[in-house]
């Protein structure tokens, strides 16, 4: 095994994944843009950055905008009342506070299998 760092494409070669933000730098959030919640919920995880929410994006399930949930494999649409910003990056801001509030949510799916399969 060799400690030679793997470059970028090696890397999406190995996950099977493009890593976005490699080809377009307007992908990486703007931190001025964040969310009071987002502001919040970093500081309350002592996080420096975004990260595993970086590639989160506001896209469209049937016509309706939602933003899509990995872990249960689905889309979480936007609800009806919620007016979208004009602007890309804060729609995308907008989709990352939703899906971390749904995440944590009692109405989220994996919150039953938690009841289910908990041990203690």
């Amino acid at each position: 095994m060799s400690d030679k760092p793997k470059t970028p494409a090696t890397r999406e070669q190995e996950i099977g994944q493009h890593i976005g933000y490699r080809y377009d730098v307007n992908l990486l959030p703007d931190y001025a843009r964040l969310t009071p919640f987002l502001k919040k919920y970093m500081e309350v995880m002592g996080w420096q950055d975004l990260n595993w929410l970086e590639d989160v994006h506001l896209g469209y399930e049937d016509g309706r905008p939602a933003v899509f949930d990995r872990n249960i494999n689905g889309w979480v649409t936007v609800p009806a009342g919620i007016k979208l910003p004009g602007n890309q990056q804060d729609r995308d801001m907008l989709a990352r506070e939703l899906l971390v509030k749904f995440q944590m949510s009692p109405r989220h799916p994996l919150v039953d299998l938690k009841k289910a399969y908990a041990k203690f």
